[in-house]
């Protein structure tokens, strides 16, 4: 499929290493993103997570909103949350309907036992439910630095058979990585990625300017690597977790560092310190021409 069924940035050379770049929110981060909207630019594709204390309405309500704002909406659903088929197809008619929606990011989920009968993506997929209601893309999930739950072999084996399910059935694959302190992983991942034919579209996952704390957290939570050498590139001693610290050396080795052998990719930002703050690095970063 081509990569601007995805976003149309994709088809031309980017400006900078910030050019069509994605962001992550939840509903609640709705007053937020009409704070930031007039310094987000038109089209920009932003995810709804789909978080598990959040009801439907909420999600699909922040999916208009965005929308609404001139964005374009990517909900998550979290295959093992969803309890039944006929709730999947209500979400996805209801986001179509309400939204205008074209793209969803699909993924298993972190309960060990399905609420319903979606156990992972694939089971998702196989309903049929998103291309009858006009899905154009799905995003689904990489994992430079590995998976808590899969081999290395595993997680490509993955990859590749949700590739040919998409395919399968005309839908655009999207890949959004984990997000990453160290360029190192990124780079190796996707050589590796190219090398066994996947050709898409990659948004490689980049943490807002956020509390070192804060991002320590979410390391943890996410089995993200954070060892005291890896921190130390990202510009954080892991002997003083205070203070703040934003993504520039990160991006800055990535810009310096990215090829043609690493394919069509872009950033996706997960605003662990705020929308408004993300945004405005991002346009900072951007006037600087880092």
């Amino acid at each position: 499929m081509e990569s601007s069924v995805i976003h149309p940035a994709w088809g031309r050379a980017p400006l900078g290493m910030t050019d069509g770049y994605s962001l992550e929110m939840t509903a609640k981060d709705i007053p937020a993103l009409r704070a930031a909207a007039p310094r987000i630019a038109p089209e920009t594709p932003i995810a709804i997570t789909f978080l598990p204390n959040e009801m439907m309405d909420a999600r699909i309500a922040a999916a208009a909103e965005v929308r609404a704002l001139g964005f374009e909406p990517m909900p998550h659903l979290s295959a093992r949350r969803i309890t039944s088929h006929e709730e999947l197809e209500q979400i996805v008619a209801r986001t179509v309907a309400e939204a205008g929606v074209k793209r969803m990011f699909l993924v298993a989920g972190d309960p060990p036992v399905p609420a319903g009968p979606f156990a992972d993506t694939m089971a998702l997929l196989a309903t049929g439910l998103f291309e009858r209601h006009g899905i154009r893309a799905i995003g689904i999930a990489g994992h430079p630095e590995g998976h808590p739950w899969m081999t290395d072999g595993q997680c490509w084996e993955a990859l590749e058979a949700k590739h040919a399910e998409l395919e399968s059935r005309g839908i655009a694959t999207l890949i959004v990585t984990q997000f990453g302190f160290d360029a190192g992983p990124f780079l190796s991942w996707l050589r590796t990625l190219r090398a066994r034919g996947l050709d898409v579209p990659v948004r490689i996952g980049v943490p807002g300017p956020a509390g070192v704390a804060t991002l320590m957290r979410f390391a943890a939570r996410c089995g993200v690597g954070a060892s005291a050498g890896v921190m130390a590139k990202y510009g954080i001693s892991l002997t003083r977790l205070i203070g703040s610290a934003g993504p520039d050396a990160l991006v800055d080795q990535l810009g310096k560092e990215l090829g043609p052998e690493h394919g069509p990719v872009r950033l996706h930002f997960y605003p662990f310190g705020g929308l408004e703050k993300t945004v405005d690095w991002i346009n900072n970063y951007a006037a600087r021409g880092r």
